[in-house]
Formats: C-alpha cells, sequence, structure tokens
C-alpha cells in the first residue's frame, strides 16, 4: 500500500515537508473526476497534521477543508433524500442522511476509490488500523451498522477533498454533488437501509417486556461488554479499541442468539413509535430496562 513518506533536502529549514507531486496530484484528480484550478488544496486536504512531526504542523492540514467539507455534504446529502423520499417523516430521513455521509460511509469511499493511498501522515498506528478495517469490509455489503470501526482519518479526508472542491468550484454545490454521488454509489436507500443493533435490541425487548442489561463496567479491565436479557446471558463481545464497538458487537450477538432461540429468520423491530435514545447508554455502566 502507498504511503506518503518525508524526505527533506540536506538544505531544507526546520519543518519543511515536500510538496505533493504534479504526478500524485493529477492522479488524485482523476479518481475524484475532478480538475483543481488550485492544486495547492489537493495537497492540503491529504495532509494529515502527524505529517510534520516533530514540527507544529501550522495551517496546511486538512482540517479546515474537513469543516467545509461536513457542512456542504449534509447539506447536499439532506437535499437528496427530502427530495427522493417525498412521503418519509423526518425520523427515516435523519437516518437516511446519517448513513450515506457518516463515518463508516465515507471511510469505505475512500477504500473504494483508493484515495488513501494519497493520505500524507506520520502516524504510526495509522497504517494497520486502515489495513484492518479495508479486510474486514467484505463481511458488510453496505454498511456495518455500527460493528466496523472505521479510522477516521479516512472519511476525514474524504470530507477534505469535497471541501476542496466546493472551495475551488467557487462553492458551487452542483458540481460538488456530482462528484461526490459518483463517489458514494451506490447510496444507501430505503430498502438497504440498517439497524444499529443496541436500537434493534432495545426496541425487541421493550416490545415482548423483556428484562434488558447491557452491562459495560468490566471493559477498562477486561475489555468485555455483556447482553443479558431476563437475566440470562445471551450476548458478549470483546473490543479493544472502543467500547462502543463493543457494545454494538455485544448487542448483535445477543440479537442473533435470540432469533435463533425463537426459530425466527429475524427479529421483528417494534411498530410503535418507541425509542431509546442512544446516548441513554453512556451515562452508566449498565442500562437496564424492565
Amino acid at each position: 500500500m502507498r504511503r506518503e513518506q518525508l524526505h527533506p533536502r540536506e538544505d531544507a529549514p526546520e519543518g519543511f515537508v515536500p510538496p505533493m507531486s504534479a504526478a500524485d496530484v493529477a492522479a488524485v484528480e482523476s479518481l475524484l473526476g475532478y480538475e483543481f484550478a488550485d492544486k495547492s488544496l489537493v495537497e492540503q486536504a491529504l495532509t494529515h497534521g502527524s505529517f510534520y512531526y516533530p514540527y507544529r504542523p501550522g495551517d496546511s492540514t486538512y482540517e479546515r477543508l474537513e469543516y467545509l467539507g461536513d457542512g456542504v455534504l449534509t447539506c447536499l446529502m439532506s437535499r437528496e433524500v427530502f427530495l427522493t423520499y417525498r412521503d418519509l417523516p423526518p425520523g427515516p430521513l435523519t437516518r437516511l442522511r446519517a448513513a450515506n455521509v457518516d463515518k463508516e460511509k465515507l471511510a469505505r469511499v475512500a477504500v473504494d476509490h483508493r484515495i488513501h493511498r494519497f493520505l500524507r501522515h506520520k502516524a504510526p498506528q495509522l497504517d494497520g488500523q486502515i489495513d484492518d478495517f479495508i479486510k474486514e469490509l467484505c463481511k458488510y455489503q453496505y454498511h456495518s451498522n455500527g460493528l466496523l470501526d472505521a479510522p477516521k482519518v479516512l472519511s476525514d479526508i474524504v470530507e477534505s477533498l469535497i471541501g476542496a472542491i466546493y472551495l475551488d468550484s467557487n462553492f458551487n454545490q452542483e458540481v460538488v454533488w456530482r462528484v461526490f454521488r459518483n463517489l458514494a454509489d451506490p447510496l444507501i436507500s430505503l430498502e438497504t437501509l440498517g439497524r444499529h443493533p443496541v436500537s434493534e435490541l432495545l426496541e425487541f425487548c421493550q416490545k415482548n417486556r423483556r428484562g434488558l442489561k447491557i452491562m459495560k463496567d468490566g471493559w477498562d479491565k477486561n475489555l468485555k461488554v455483556d447482553v443479558l436479557v431476563d437475566g440470562e446471558l445471551v450476548g458478549s463481545a470483546v473490543y479493544g479499541q472502543k467500547k462502543e464497538i463493543a457494545q454494538n458487537r455485544a448487542a448483535k450477538a445477543a440479537l442473533d442468539k435470540l432469533k435463533e432461540t425463537l426459530g425466527q429468520c429475524s427479529v421483528e423491530s417494534a411498530t410503535g413509535e418507541v425509542h431509546v435514545p442512544l446516548d441513554r447508554l453512556d451515562l452508566a455502566g449498565a442500562l437496564e430496562i424492565q
């Protein structure tokens, strides 16, 4: 896998880093299907702060462009789902928008189009994290719904490149949408929109009046999250990088066990408008529903 490396000249001033080559800029433009008037925006959009180590990165990193791209993508995807699903209420519209611009979806865009090969960084663990993510992607056709730990830097560079195009095109939203629509194809639709395992499990237990406990107290010691339904252990997961991922995988394991136990092909979600905010899961070591 290609990575941008740092090779300063012997006579280079302190903090100097080499510019992105014209060939690399052209290659990125080809991947995007967009030719920049200001070529320096490509370099800035793909430069992580660690690339300047041990010196301070200054202003030539992707952070400001990422901010801009995040905002325009949210706006454009809001428009897209609003016009595509004219009778859909705000709740499902919000979930559709989020699924198409969240960290995992944008990380998939970076990997699918091999944009990640041009990331300029010196973060020691990042290459391994990206490789692990790529290996796991094949398990999920459209989206893992919280089961994969996508490296944030991958979504960051997609947002920063979108921000760069928005700026370079004099804030032309139609140009940005054309580029992103091509990169993100296929968009996640109402038919392919999955469910977050924790949300699905919560609604299932509420509908069926089952007692639910998601035990997270032990994660700091053993990196494990357990799920108990009516006092019985029905799902566990171990993941050391993020408690949230371990929680999601434990919930998915519990759902799979419930499906098997009930002899169902799938566990149907509650038909009523019963929702428990996911942020409640962070208020305590265990969430309990009786």
